[in-house]
């Protein structure tokens, strides 16, 4: 039995049945988790001397509102932690799919530090709600903001536009005026094109 083999058994036995799948591609490992039980699998992913995932490297939000070709079957939101090993040399990643009405899943912030930041710019971004979390509030976009500008179904455009108005002498926000404009395609011809010949 190889070290990969050994570390996906034992952390099978460990994680139990909140353990929903293990993926393996391209030398990379992704445990899909209940997210009832994230916050317990984490801390044992981190306790257990044999895991030792002491290290959370990120944390993120993703829309699968869209997937590729088709639009995906199942649900929509899904938060993504990438854990270290430093004592193992091992790499891990955990995805815990969330509810498409109310995205909620329990803070990291009592396991990682390090959690407290990107959990606040997945709820800024995606709206994602980390129950437990001490500050949970926006972190890249302003204050005002309407909306989570990472969602796929978020205009391109967004809803508002923000300028400093002059007279008022203070900050506006204004529904977008963007004007419609012609894209014309750049034509590259054979002939003259700079090169020696031209």
């Amino acid at each position: 039995m190889t070290t990969q083999e050994a570390f996906l058994d034992y952390a099978q036995k460990t994680l139990g049945d909140a353990l929903i799948s293990i993926k393996t591609e391209h030398g990379e490992v992704t445990f899909v988790l209940g997210r009832d039980k994230w916050q317990s699998c984490c801390r044992a992913l981190r306790d257990d001397r044999q895991l030792g995932f002491e290290q959370l490297v990120d944390l993120c939000g993703v829309d699968y509102l869209t997937y590729g070709e088709r639009e995906r079957q199942g649900p929509r939101f899904a938060v993504v932690a990438h854990l270290l090993s430093l004592r193992h040399n091992r790499r891990l990643r955990l995805r815990a799919f969330l509810d498409d009405e109310y995205p909620a899943i329990a803070s990291l912030t009592g396991v990682w530090n390090s959690a407290d930041w990107y959990e606040r710019e997945a709820f800024d971004l995606f709206g994602f709600i980390f129950e437990g979390h001490k500050d949970l509030r926006r972190l890249l976009t302003d204050y005002g903001f309407v909306g989570h500008p990472f969602r796929k179904d978020f205009p391109i455009s967004g809803r508002v536009e923000v300028r400093y108005d002059p007279d008022k002498r203070r900050v506006v926000y204004e529904p977008v005026s963007i004007e419609p404009r012609v894209l014309v395609p750049r034509v590259i011809r054979e002939e003259g094109y700079g090169g020696r010949d031209s």
